[in-house]
Formats: C-alpha cells, structure tokens, sequence
C-alpha cells in the first residue's frame, strides 16, 4: 500500500509550537506515513534522530511575536500573511501532501484550502469557541499602570474589541482569496480547519456543544534531543528536586529571580535556560543548563515551576506533579487556569513576581497533599488520552475524507 505523505508545518515563535508537531509525527507509523516537516531556519537540530524530510519555511522573529503579545497588539499584519500564503502555496505544491498538519500556522487556513488539500491544526482547548473561558488580564502595559483588579474589570469590557482587532488581517487575506470571513471572535481564527486537534484533556478544560471535526488528542509532550548535563546523575537524593523552566516566550529574564526564590528552601533545583543565557549568580542548591530531557526532569520532580504554558505543565501534570505557572501572555494565563481549577498547581503573575511570592507558593505546594493528590488525578485522567493513537485515528479519519470545494 502506497504511503500517504504527510505535511508538518510549524510556526516558529516558539519552541513549542516545534516541539509540539515532532512529538505527533514522532509517533505515526512510517510504513504508513511519509513523513515532511517545515519550519523556519535554525531548528533543524530539533529534527535529530528523526527519519522526517525538512523544508525551510519563513517565520517572523520570535522576537517580535513576543513583542506584540507584551503590547497586546496583533502579532501579524497584512503583508505578512500575504506572503505567508504565498510561501505556504509554493511549499504545498512542492510536496504535494495528502495533508497537511498546521500548529500555529494561522495562513493554512487559505493556503490549504486554495489547494485542495485536507488541512488539521494542533491548537489547544482554551483557545475553543466551544470551550467557556473566564478571561484574565495578561501582562500588557494595562496591568502595569493600573491596579490590578481595574485593569480585570476594564480587560473584560475590552476584550471582545481586541480579539477582533487581532481577526482583521486573516479576513482581509482570506476576502483577497475569496474566501469567507472567520468573523471577529479570535478563537475561530486559532481553530479553523478541515479538523481540529486540541492538545489537552476535556477533563480541565469542558467542551460545550462541540462538533465532531474538533477532538481532544490529549497531552503532547516534547523534550528537545539533547544529552544530559555533566550533573545530572549526582543531584542529591536526600531533598525534594524542583525542575525549572519558563521556555522560551519570554519570561526568561525572570529566572534570576525564581532561583532566589527557591535559593532559601530544602529543594535541589534543576533549571533550563531555554537557550537563553545563564544566570550570572547561581544559588547553591541550583543546577543549570540550557536544556534539559524535560519529560524526565518532570518525572523526576517534585515540582514543576515554568511560564505556565501547556507544554512544560503537561510534562508535570502527566508525571503526577504539581505545577507553579508564572504566566505573562494570555494563553498561560488560560491554561494555568484549568490546572489551578483542578487543585493542581497555582499561578503568579509575571509582571508581579517577586522572589518572596515564588518561595510561599513553592513551599505551599511542597507542603500541600491536596496538592499532590490533585495533581495525580490529573495523571490519572491524561492517561485515557494516548495523543499519539488519537492523532492517528484523527489522521485516518481526515485522510478518508477529501477536502471539500472552497466555501
């Protein structure tokens, strides 16, 4: 039986949105399935091991992305998905998938449909319109000039308006294509596809009344390839181990000040820089690398402290670990909710944090059984949710179903 060709494209502004997709092509059959990854130049050593063919695609800077989530203005303009769609067309007839696999990819949603081509994107449940979110105010200059409850109220009545600020430019690219409006909710402009992939549980975050082209993969957990540091086999085993990472979307420059936080408590910490840059003082009970095999670093652990995004919290929740989330941007705000909703772990703001904060909430959630159990529960509840079998099933089902006329 002839192989059915498989197109992953990543949209490079984070880590994750990488790591995420090599996770679910990692666990497909290749002797029924070949395999193509496309994302931007320089994270071609994340592909090592793999049998997948590379193709080079552009991404704007992670920089930059990070710059417009921190303003909260939209992260991409006009002229950039139009070139965007012109790159994605070029590819697509380069390879000529049977389907293509978009995670954060939002321009698939005109380049696949103008080639026929049935398109799934790997989103996350918080990001459903068919999932109820009670929304917070992210670390954007609102929060900084206001007090915080103020700016709560204010985000709210403002929310609506900015989520259809951030939906113009898709519409105007998709209406020059002649494709139909998403209208002004954000949330459908993040999910539209042929079929939807949510990377989560329904257990944290409910669906209500959702169709059957959007389905719940569950946890997707990546660890980049990389060896273990020169320490990793001598950290002490009489104290309780915290693993340390807040990625690479922009909360990095906080590190100095978490590992002060844990620097006073009975814990050996073991940190990721993300590849950003080390710290210039080290505590004594801290161990620091760029990366680390976070998966088992999660396993390791007694508590996972990051920037609350869902990659690095389901590599603790999926360990039975609890989760301390130090979110900035609105999507670990979202997702941190579920996972304190559930007992599970507990947040602080970014734009708050201070050394004193990260010790409290450290040591309550050492301390805390309920924690513990909760974050068990949890474990227990990812388990019915194999990502990688889902995504194959979900696969089966998209590829036996061709893609439809333009609408």
């Amino acid at each position: 039986m002839q192989r059915k060709r498989i197109l992953f494209v990543a949209e490079a502004v984070t880590l994750a949105h990488v790591g995420r997709p090599l996770a679910l092509a990692g666990a497909l059959d290749t002797r029924q399935y070949e395999l193509h990854f496309a994302c931007a130049p320089g994270h071609q050593a994340m592909l090592a091991g793999t049998t997948l063919t590379y193709w080079p695609i552009a991404s704007i800077p992670g920089a930059q992305f990070l710059a417009a989530l921190a303003a909260g203005r939209p992260v991409y303009d006009e002229p950039t998905l139009r070139r965007y769609v012109e790159d994605d067309r070029r590819l697509l007839a380069e390879v000529r998938p049977d389907l293509v696999v978009g995670d954060f990819r939002l321009s698939l949603s005109i380049s696949a449909r103008l080639a026929r081509v049935p398109y799934v994107t790997v989103s996350n449940a918080y990001w459903s319109p068919y999932v109820r979110q009670h929304y917070r105010v992210p670390a954007i200059p609102l929060a900084r000039h206001l007090p915080l409850a103020l700016a709560d109220g204010l985000f709210r009545l403002v929310r609506p308006l900015a989520f259809a600020a951030h939906t113009v430019p898709l519409n105007r690219v998709r209406r020059l294509h002649g494709l139909p409006s998403l209208g002004w909710d954000l949330r459908r402009v993040y999910t539209d596809a042929d079929w939807t992939a949510y990377a989560d549980i329904p257990e944290l975050f409910p669906p209500e009344a959702m169709p059957s082209n959007h389905r719940y993969l569950g946890p997707v957990t990546w660890s980049p390839p990389v060896a273990p540091p020169p320490w990793w086999d001598s950290l002490p085993a009489v104290t309780p181990l915290v693993y340390v990472t807040l990625g690479s979307s922009g909360q990095g420059t906080l590190l100095p000040m978490v590992l002060e936080g844990l620097a006073d408590l009975p814990v050996t910490v073991m940190a990721a820089t993300a590849g950003k840059a080390m710290p210039a003082a080290i505590p004594d009970n801290a161990r620091v690398a760029s990366y680390l095999p976070g998966d088992e670093a999660a396993r390791r652990a007694s508590l996972v402290v990051c920037n609350g995004g869902s990659p690095t919290s389901q590599q603790g929740l999926t360990a039975a670990v609890p989760v301390l989330g130090i979110a900035g941007n609105l999507d670990q705000f979202l997702n941190m909710q579920g996972v304190v909703a559930a007992g599970a772990g507990a947040l602080l703001r970014a734009d708050r944090l201070t050394a004193g904060a990260v010790r409290r909430a450290a040591a309550d959630l050492l301390n805390q059984p309920q924690a513990c159990a909760a974050a068990l529960r949890v474990a227990q509840q990812c388990r019915r949710y194999p990502a990688g079998e889902r995504f194959a099933a979900l696969l089966a089902s998209a590829l036996a179903t061709p893609a439809g006329p333009l609408p």
